[in-house]
């Protein structure tokens, strides 16, 4: 049974001869927990979409229903609640608080929550433990680098353990090395059951997805399994057991080269993550 299912969503703004279709009857179905990367040209109407999936931006047309709640037949005040329960946001930008240290800035979406301040706080600790920023918890947002503005974002995101992630260009701002990393604390969030649509234009970043959904024109073009993620699992998976058996790093090497196509001078261990 599907999770979240959209139906035949449509958003047009202006009237007459000069409406315009961001989102033009776009339909799909996602399972819980997977994975799904939602990709794009800028204005293909990817942020539209993901404004719609997390009850900010009503269609114009069409149904969106999530663990069988029609989203968008709900009052504003539900609607609300909807998202303070179901729904964490990521953002290209951090929009931290630059005057509150990183554990408030973390408790900030446990404010309408029914628990003292001490059980608040342990809940924002724990969220920025699994984010691994426990020892920064006090320092003030310039205190600290962009990658780690960035897991305080996603500490925030998910405080309230929410089972839908929306994320929107979540690395956007980031180098390649923070990027990966940020990258590989989602996909670790999925693993633990969490339900993540990404917003994308990296074909790097949506190799972690599960699914793609590829827009064009406000249109879906493409759903499609991301067969780039299978395969790379799959030769992973295959090299990880060939180290289990006992092959040396040079031999580990060559097998690398021949799966994946080119060379490596590093141990795969370290590259590969191979341990």
């Amino acid at each position: 049974m599907s999770y979240i299912v959209a139906e035949n969503l449509t958003k047009t703004y202006g009237s007459g001869d000069a409406i315009v279709s961001a989102v033009d009857d776009i339909s799909f179905q996602i399972g819980e927990g997977e994975f799904i990367g939602v990709m794009g040209e800028s204005g293909a109407g990817k942020s539209t979409l993901l404004g719609m999936m997390g009850a900010m931006n009503a269609p114009t047309s069409g149904r969106l229903v999530v663990d069988d709640i029609d989203i968008y037949s709900l009052r504003q005040e539900q609607q609300a609640d909807f998202r303070r329960e179901f729904l964490g946001f990521i953002f290209q930008s951090f929009h931290l608080v630059p005057y509150l240290t990183v554990i408030e800035n973390v408790m900030l979406p446990l404010v309408v929550v029914k628990a003292n301040k001490k059980k608040k706080r342990a809940m924002a600790q724990e969220a920025l433990t699994k984010v691994g920023l426990r020892d920064k918890a006090n320092r003030l947002p310039n205190q600290i680098s962009g990658g780690e503005k960035e897991r305080v974002a996603i500490a925030r995101s998910i405080v309230n353990e929410p089972p839908v992630l929306l994320a929107d260009e979540p690395t956007g701002n980031l180098d390649t090395k923070t990027t990966r990393e940020i990258m590989e604390l989602l996909l670790q969030l999925n693993r633990e059951g969490m339900t993540i649509i990404m917003v994308t234009h990296s074909p790097d970043c949506a190799g972690y997805a599960q699914r793609i959904l590829r827009v064009t024109d406000g249109r879906l073009e493409e759903d499609n399994s991301n067969l780039r993620r299978v395969e790379k699992w799959q030769k992973g998976e295959k090299i990880r057991n060939k180290l289990r058996q006992g092959l040396t790093v040079d031999q580990v090497v060559k097998l690398v080269d021949k799966e994946y196509g080119h060379k490596i001078s590093e141990p795969c261990q370290k590259v590969y993550d191979l341990k």
